[in-house]
């Protein structure tokens, strides 16, 4: 039998709960890189960040255009493309951290919910039976009662 549907029978066992905080569990084991990551990937996945991103190229290409006559930057943006690329660069292989640790939480989220799914299904089993044996009793009792009624063939 597999572990977790060990894990999961001995709870039931004991009479404890299954469910838990995923999330917190999941929290727990972040380091600073890890936040920083989901920080950056949470920003720069904004329409904050790309309207921003928007204007400031708007401005650098305003001030190394029109009004530096020729600018520091002049066309066709050399060193632009070059921040460009780099914030690219930087951001793709974070954002892509992120969202496989996103994917984690995702599959950890999902075997909770395997535990506590099978969880109900064990003990919505056990009712079942419960009520069966309940039922057959008190079918036993009025077949009882009714054979103390009717007299004897």
């Amino acid at each position: 039998m597999p572990a977790r549907e060990r894990k999961v029978l001995e709870r039931i066992a004991k009479r404890l709960a299954i469910s838990r905080n995923v999330n917190r569990e999941f929290e727990k084991q972040l380091t600073v890189g890890d936040h920083l990551a989901d920080r950056v990937a949470e920003i720069g996945g904004s329409w904050g960040f790309i309207i921003a991103f928007g204007v400031f190229i708007a401005i650098w290409m305003l001030i190394n255009t029109a009004l530096l006559a020729g600018g520091f930057d002049p066309y066709p943006y050399v060193f632009l493309n070059l921040i460009l690329s780099l914030l690219a660069a930087i951001q793709a292989p974070v954002i892509m951290m992120s969202q496989n640790r996103q994917s984690d939480k995702d599959r950890l989220a999902a075997a909770h919910d395997y535990e506590v799914n099978l969880k109900a299904e064990i003990e919505i089993a056990a009712l079942h039976e419960k009520l069966d044996r309940i039922r057959a009793y008190e079918l036993t009792e009025i077949l009882q009662r009714i054979e103390g009624v009717l007299p004897p063939r």
